[in-house]
């Protein structure tokens, strides 16, 4: 027992220091940890033996479950909406395209049965989650376009689906007398929606109903409807990973109390979940076995990358006002992961008899994915210059300004401030903010109505924290160096109709801007729209 809780506190202090090295040079943390478990492995030098597939096949199950529910409800469908339509066709006929494509090449490169090649096929279909947000977060890729939210939701929805694939196929290959395929993938895709939105509705309702803060309950609650979100459609025939994650997109974009906490704590653990996913699917592959199979998972993966992937992105986005720079990087980011390898395991575990070794075929395929594509893919995206500084690939999640509570802020009044040498009283504060304190040199008073501001003053202010609604919307805008607004003043900025600049942020203080202020470099601007918001004068509020 001592010897594998050292061998843990090894992972994770060489994980920390080879993600953070990693991370720099451009190549994903996550694989970091499939690395360190092939290291550790029977075949590594720590030769720790893993080789039951069965309790793989559990572990990575829950972990999924996880990772499928906080992919849902962590996008924000208002930021998802408008591309709904070709992330869902990718997820969906884009899945059917690849593992068509894909399964007739690998009938023919692994001189094997078309079924078994279809089956392969089915299990690389989709792209991988994990792999696409770490990506996305961790590079902050603020992509032009919606291309974030497309990848986001397709990443996020396509694994039940190629799951589908998946068990139709093994029913097929295995004993399937009586079992009829229409019904199959009828119950499959019936059932699973169903739960899914009926599960996700009774929670959100009894969320709001009942309350659940005390002593962390509300995380205990949230974890029990993803398991049973999963269990009770798989029950009937039903596709458990398809309710899960229409579960958590039903919950996520619903306004439940303490949603800001349950957003971090999910975040947590699904991160870990990954994390160990990854780990333990190294430990579980064999490296000996991979150069036997190297040559032909290459093929495949260069088949995937280069055509069977190009292949139904390109058609499904046909309809669709893409470039071909857009179509080109949707392509490259179809990268695969802990998913597809998850998937080989229930093959290797199903009832049926395969030529090849279908889960290091798969291993290695993912590896090359992730190593590759992964590292590439932010090169890939300035050197298509799909990257729009104006965008924050952070708010497609749901878990930008949701909670309604009290915030502090803290403004420096500087000389040219309107405020400055003024009373508080004669002040136009929002409603609902209140000057609570106010900092001079190292006095700190709590200020009234005559309180006189002055120059260097630091005013700290209580307010109610932005509640999202369908009127107003604030947004974000970073300052690069290279930005079209840096040094500029607010009042030469061409903003759109309804828009305002209400607040900059500038090295950690935040300042109330007028016509006169000039941007710099790294600031973040918080602009203000409204529809009832009429066009401001441009001196002094734009």
């Amino acid at each position: 027992m001592d010897f594998y809780l050292l061998i843990a506190g090894l992972v994770c202090i060489l994980s920390i220091i080879g993600g953070k090295f990693f991370n720099r040079i451009g190549v994903p943390g996550l694989l970091v940890f499939l690395g360190l478990g092939l290291l550790f492995g029977s075949d590594g030098l720590f030769r720790i033996p893993f080789e039951n597939y069965g309790i793989m096949e559990k572990i990575s199950t829950i972990a999924l479950m996880f990772i499928m529910f906080y992919g849902g409800f962590g996008t924000n469908w208002k930021t998802a909406r408008p591309v709904i339509f070709p992330s869902t066709l990718l997820a969906t006929a884009g899945v059917v395209i690849t593992a068509l494509l894909t399964g007739v090449f690998a009938h023919w490169v692994l001189r094997c049965s078309l079924l078994e090649g279809l089956l392969l096929g089915a299990v690389v279909s989709s792209t991988d989650a994990a792999s696409v947000f770490a990506i996305l977060r961790q590079k902050q890729l603020n992509l032009s376009g919606g291309l974030a939210p497309i990848l986001e939701i397709e990443s996020g929805s396509n694994d039940p689906f190629a799951y589908l694939l998946t068990v139709v196929l093994l029913g097929i290959m295995g004993d399937s007398s009586g079992t009829s395929v229409p019904m199959v993938l009828f119950l499959q895709i019936f059932l699973g929606c169903l739960a899914g939105g009926s599960i996700g509705f009774l929670a959100s309702f009894l969320m709001r109903r009942v309350r659940l803060s005390e002593n962390g309950m509300q995380y205990l609650f949230v974890a029990a409807v993803v398991l049973l979100s999963y269990v009770l459609p798989v029950l009937g025939g039903g596709n458990g990973f398809l309710s899960v994650y229409i579960t958590g997109i039903f919950m996520g974009n619903q306004k439940l109390p303490h949603k800001g906490e349950l957003v971090h704590f999910f975040d947590g653990i699904t991160g870990m979940m990954q994390l160990m996913l990854f780990f333990l699917l190294g430990l579980l592959a064999e490296p000996s076995r991979l150069p036997g199979i190297l040559l032909a998972a290459l093929l495949i993966a260069l088949f995937l990358t280069f055509v069977s992937r190009p292949a139904a992105v390109f058609a499904l986005t046909a309809p669709f006002s893409f470039s071909i720079r857009e179509k080109i990087f949707l392509s490259m980011a179809g990268l695969r992961g802990a998913a597809s390898i998850v998937f080989a395991i229930y093959v290797v575990i199903g009832d049926v008899s395969t030529k090849n070794d279908i889960f290091h075929i798969v291993f290695c395929i993912a590896l090359l994915s992730v190593g590759i594509q992964g590292s590439i893919l932010p090169w890939a995206a300035r050197k298509l210059k799909l990257m729009d500084e104006e965008q924050d690939v952070n708010k497609t999640f749901s878990d930008y300004q949701q909670e309604t509570g009290v915030t502090l802020l803290e403004i420096r009044v500087d000389e040219k401030s309107p405020w400055a040498e003024k009373t508080l009283k004669e002040i136009i504060f929002p409603p609902g903010m209140l000057a609570v304190m106010v900092r001079r040199g190292k006095t700190t008073m709590i200020p009234h109505g005559d309180t006189i501001l002055h120059p260097d003053d630091l005013l700290v202010l209580s307010c109610l924290s932005y509640a999202d609604t369908s009127d107003v919307k604030l947004q974000e805008v970073e300052i690069g160096e290279h930005h079209k607004w840096n040094g500029k003043k607010l009042r030469d900025l061409k903003l759109p109709r309804r828009q305002l600049v209400v607040m900059v942020e500038r090295k950690g203080e935040y300042l109330i801007p007028d016509g006169n202020t000039e941007i710099m470099k790294r600031d973040v601007l918080v602009l203000c729209e409204s529809r009832g918001l009429e066009k401001a004068e441009v001196e002094g509020t734009a």
